[in-house]
């Protein structure tokens, strides 16, 4: 009784939020109205962190590196074979997840505090990359003045960024709910169970290795669309849009909104963004000092955050930090997937 009221009660929460996000462009004006199609960009990224880190459990830093390879991908082809939006998509996301695939050996067999080593050193090496490749990517200046998208053939080019924005959240609605029906399946069962129990899972027969490949090159398909919203955004792009510091905004968005929770991520990752470009306003040059500050008071008082992506945060043969609880959930998921 009380589960099905609070199900209820997070429905409703989030039917009143998606209608606000679909009225927000008639409230606010143009300048907000285009920071929340950045935003919404940076959450989508965070739902494909989250799919890693709470869902899968592998954390992860590198996430903008599938970002920017579909943002560039994207780019390049909106200037210089189509402005259709599909087709941006489709190549943007093609482009995530071969850039996630070719990764798949550095990251899948890696565990604990390696795995951040390894992806963070993958996104620092793509924006090295995009830096110097000045022939494709215009270097550290960027590219400038990429043609509005259309979202189909035949269709008018969003002109102004009530369109956009309303482009980029019909992207992101579907993109989101097809997540949340893929952990509804066994995939994502087998997901969570290998998160919780590998070693109960591999005895199992299961092939744990190549499940996290899929989630893996699934998450830079993720990170590679929403790099393409971005484009459709700003219609600009610049290394500078991949550093580590918004690696880092979005890992500390998906533990506020909950690393094992899709929705929570998305929430969590967009709010930390809106909060970000309103502190610049607000506080300038101060911003990423209270931002770090915002951090570590995250993982101090909201460690329930963290420790929802159990497994392979933890080193092997590290003890479980709270013995009971995980315990029963392990052999819960375990046996879920059994049935």
């Amino acid at each position: 009784m009380r589960g099905e009221v609070i199900r209820r009660v997070r429905g409703g929460i989030a039917a009143l939020v998606l209608v606000g996000l679909v009225v927000a462009p008639w409230v606010v004006d143009d300048y907000t109205t285009a920071i929340l199609s950045r935003t919404l960009a940076l959450a989508l990224v965070g739902v494909s962190v989250a799919l890693l880190t709470g869902v899968a459990g592998m954390p992860t830093l590198g996430q903008t590196a599938p970002y920017a390879a579909g943002a560039y991908a994207c780019a390049v082809v909106g200037s210089r074979v189509s402005d259709v939006g599909v087709v941006q998509l489709a190549v943007a996301a093609a482009a995530g997840a071969l850039l996630a695939a070719l990764t798949v050996p550095l990251v899948v067999h890696a565990r604990g505090v390696i795995v951040l080593m390894i992806t963070l050193a993958i996104g620092e090496l793509v924006v090295i990359v995009l830096g110097r490749w000045r022939s494709v990517t215009g270097g550290t200046d960027g590219l400038a003045g990429i043609p509005a998208v259309r979202p189909f053939w035949g269709l008018p080019a969003l002109a102004d960024d009530q369109a956009r924005y309303l482009y980029a959240l019909v992207v992101v609605a579907t993109l989101v709910g097809a997540v949340l029906v893929l952990l509804r399946t066994r995939a994502g069962l087998v997901l969570r169970a290998g998160r919780d129990d590998e070693t109960r899972l591999r005895a199992s027969g299961h092939r744990v290795a190549l499940h996290l490949s899929g989630a893996h090159i699934a998450a830079g398909a993720i990170a590679g669309a929403a790099g393409s919203l971005l484009v459709v955004a700003q219609q600009y792009i610049s290394p500078a849009d991949f550093g580590f510091d918004t690696s880092a905004l979005l890992l500390l968005g998906v533990v506020i909104g909950g690393t094992a929770s899709v929705g929570g991520a998305l929430v969590g990752a967009a709010l930390v963004i809106a909060v970000r470009d309103w502190l610049f306003g607000v506080l300038p040059g101060h911003a990423p000092l209270v931002l770090g500050a915002l951090f570590v008071a995250t993982v101090y008082l909201l460690p329930t955050g963290v420790n929802r992506a159990r497994g392979r945060l933890r080193p092997p043969g590290a003890p479980a930090l709270q013995p009971d609880q995980p315990a029963l959930h392990e052999q819960a998921t375990v046996a879920e997937l059994h049935r």
